[in-house]
């Protein structure tokens, strides 16, 4: 895989940068946003994301105009082999194309239900459940053909959970499903002005005035791209009220000043409650926007047609997957 970067980008600054960290329980979705200053950026604590058909336009009434660059910690693509499969030409044709496929978004029961238009396994953990069944059963050659890319293990950080894959605290495909069900697919279908990165260009030129660049994030990857290193988990409170000077200098190198409701929860670990990783994941997030809006990361993907037409990449990662 080619690791040619482009520094092409043209530079746009947005009015508004927030990232939501999702999930399939509307309770544990929430969003931090930043608003732009005429010194930096102003940081919010973390809020719910609420009624999800009204999220996009909440944040560009927010922007007043303005371009919003929004991050979100859930896969937008499809893996190579899959989609190597598909007749369409890309993944946004896919999207647009998905109502063909109807049983696409419920989950199988059983491997005789999977099949190339009903991908997403398993509803239940079963006897003799495998990555390698799944994939089998969808057509790959093996458990790896279920990952894209961005997915797989790096020098730098571990493997994240393939697409397709819906069981386990690890897994991520039941945020995917409910993300493209009720965000990316009405938006797409009301020609709302949305933008999907990396499958429209670089970053930063898909921010245009009223309009939303999407991204996807990863809050492991978010870590290292701020040079913050965690003593202990994310998971325990204790932990996270720990962390709170480091994600106060992370902010001050972001040129972003926390609110003093911002402040209060960065003191108090996002509070006790089991919200409290999402809150901090969201904070992560939008630190991460923030560090390639200002160009210390790439905004692009890395030059291979297949991660920038269909599996997507996570922004900001410059680390390619480890053989």
């Amino acid at each position: 895989m080619a690791a040619c970067w482009s520094a092409l980008s043209a530079r746009l600054d947005p009015s508004l940068a927030a990232h939501a960290d999702w999930s399939i329980d509307p309770h544990k979705r929430w969003v931090t946003v930043a608003r732009r200053t005429t010194t930096g950026w102003t940081l919010t604590a973390p809020r719910p994301v609420g009624e999800v058909s009204t999220f996009l336009s909440r944040l560009t009434e927010e922007a007043a105009g303005g371009a919003v660059a929004l991050g979100a910690d859930l896969p937008i693509g499809l893996p190579h082999a899959y989609a190597a499969t598909r007749p369409e030409t890309d993944f946004l044709a896919f999207l647009r194309n998905v109502r063909a496929l109807p049983d696409f978004f419920t989950v199988c029961a059983t491997l005789k239900q999977i099949g190339p238009g009903r991908p997403f396994y398993p509803a239940r953990g079963i006897a003799g459940m495998t990555r390698l069944s799944h994939a089998l059963a969808l057509g790959l050659p093996d458990a790896a053909a279920l990952s894209r890319a961005c997915d797989r293990a790096t020098t730098e950080r571990p493997a994240g959970a393939p697409l397709f894959w819906t069981l386990g605290a690890n897994q991520s495909g039941k945020a995917a499903i409910a993300a493209w069900q009720s965000l990316i697919l009405p938006a797409l279908a009301s020609n709302a002005p949305l933008r999907l990165w990396p499958f429209e260009g670089p970053f930063r030129s898909l921010l245009s005035p009223g309009s939303v660049a999407l991204a996807e994030t990863y809050p492991a990857e978010a870590l290292r791209h701020l040079g913050i290193r965690l003593r202990g988990s994310k998971r325990r409170h204790t932990d996270r009220c720990a962390a709170a000077g480091l994600l106060l200098t992370a902010m001050d190198e972001q040129s972003a000043t926390p609110d003093d409701t911002m402040r209060l929860a960065i003191l108090d670990g996002f509070g006790a409650d089991a919200a409290g990783e999402d809150r901090f994941d969201s904070v992560l997030g939008v630190l991460c926007l923030l560090n390639v809006l200002a160009e210390n990361r790439p905004d692009t993907a890395p030059n291979d047609p297949w991660i920038q037409r269909w599996e997507g990449w996570v922004l900001g990662q410059t680390a390619l997957p480890a053989l």
